[in-house]
């Protein structure tokens, strides 16, 4: 979202949900959930009124599993009690990064104790990328896994699928986004066609959004907590990607999706940023550090999802003043 996009969220849930929650049972967050939802009907069932709704579902969970006295991933059943594999996302474009300095920044990731990386594909030509892809699989080793993301690249699937045969010879985990979101029969296409799994999802919402993927047979899953309608609309559309024998691999806020990845059984990665130069929302945490253990994040064990906020960034960064 721009500058001042997230405003929005925040006069969502003001003008439509307040009323709502206030004074309610936090128990009852199935319940609130399909009230928020019906409310947004006529305002934006998608984007950034589903992200309001996102936020305050999610802190929701969160009072549930600090009352409790339990970490969010023990509250909603650990499936993974000590750890979760994740993946160091990075591997962008930059002025002066030639392959070199694309392969030391995925050694640095190794260095750091990550078994799998992330990298940029689809701004340059298909052949440049996959130069930068043979620079990366040659600086890691065969063991570690490479996942690509696209962030909507191409056209049509005819250009990805010509796109993404560039890089087979490199055995990429995933190709992410190759087109844009709302062509899940593109997606599907490309999935058919190469022998490199199709990854999406970071800003679809709902089961609904995510049944369309799954009947398709077009992608593993990236439902994003903050984006697609909280930890309740993740937790179900976790389940229904099981009952097709597919992965989720949740986008973004690796503190949070941590916590789900654990609670999930077919979770697969959480993505992981490293320091703020992409991730910036760390600078409002007074704890944003993790501890990583063999490829993966540990898992805090703090009631709640663990998330603490520095008043004093939040004051800084707020919008309008409001908290």
């Amino acid at each position: 979202m721009g500058h001042r996009a997230g405003g929005i969220p925040a006069l969502a849930v003001r003008e439509l949900f307040k009323d709502i929650i206030l004074g309610r049972d936090a128990t009852e967050v199935e319940r609130l959930w399909d009230l928020m939802y019906r409310e947004a009907l006529l305002h934006g069932r998608r984007g950034a009124v589903l992200r309001a709704l996102s936020a305050v579902d999610i802190a929701l969970w969160d009072l549930l599993s600090r009352s409790a006295g339990l970490p969010l991933f023990r509250y909603l059943g650990a499936f993974r009690p000590d750890w979760v594999p994740a993946y160091a996302s990075g591997g962008y474009y930059a002025e002066g990064k030639g392959l070199k300095e694309l392969a030391a920044e995925c050694e640095g990731y190794l260095a750091l104790g990550f078994r799998a990386v992330k990298i940029k594909v689809g701004r340059l030509s298909p052949a440049e990328d996959a130069r930068r892809l043979e620079a990366v699989r040659r600086a890691v080793g065969e063991e570690v896994e490479i996942f690509l993301d696209a962030n909507n690249a191409w056209a049509d699937a005819t250009d990805a699928v010509a796109a993404v045969r560039h890089f087979e010879p490199y055995y990429p985990g995933w190709i992410e986004e190759p087109l844009l979101p709302d062509d899940v029969e593109g997606h599907a296409a490309v999935a058919r066609a190469t022998r490199v799994p199709v990854a999406t999802g970071e800003i679809e919402g709902t089961r609904w959004g995510f049944k369309a993927l799954l009947e398709r047979e077009a992608a593993v899953l990236q439902p994003d907590a903050a984006v697609c309608g909280g930890i309740t609309e993740f937790r179900r559309i976790g389940a229904l990607a099981a009952g097709y024998g597919v992965s989720v691999a949740p986008h973004w806020f690796h503190q949070l999706h941590a916590h789900l990845v654990a609670a999930t059984p077919n979770g697969r990665w959480v993505e992981y940023f490293h320091g703020y130069g992409v991730f910036n929302f760390g600078r409002l945490l007074a704890n944003p550090e993790v501890e990583l253990k063999d490829g993966g994040l540990v898992l805090l064990e703090a009631p709640g999802h663990g998330l603490e906020l520095d008043e004093g960034a939040v004051r800084r960064w707020a919008l309008d003043g409001w908290a």
